[in-house]
């Protein structure tokens, strides 16, 4: 299993990203995926889920109407509009399957 983030990085407050998730080694469609954060000097935290097909999508309360998280099975890439950035949203950001990570990606956002 692989997966890698990527388009992470600095704006200012209300700014926006998309951020990239390409993943390999296993049947990506038939999988669940999530989004997951960690800012400095907390514990992980959930941002958002999206079933095998992309029919079903939960978001965390704190991230609700500003992000969007979107998948393409023909990719094996899933995908997260962050909008409105806020600077509580500075974190590193993973994909995540299961117990699965990637690497993740740095978003920081400036006020």
């Amino acid at each position: 299993v692989q997966l890698v983030e990527s388009g992470g990085g600095l704006v200012q407050s209300g700014g926006s990203l998309r951020l990239s998730c390409a993943a390999s080694g296993f049947a990506f469609s038939s999988y669940a995926m999530s989004w997951v954060r960690q800012a400095p000097g907390k514990g992980p935290e959930w941002v958002s889920d999206m079933s095998s097909s992309g029919g079903r999508t939960y978001y965390a309360n704190s991230v609700k109407g500003r992000f969007t998280i979107s998948r393409d099975n023909a990719k094996n890439t899933m995908y997260l509009l962050v909008n409105s950035l806020k600077p509580e949203d500075t974190a590193v950001y993973y994909c995540s399957r299961a117990s699965d990570r990637g690497q993740g990606t740095q978003v920081t956002v400036s006020s």
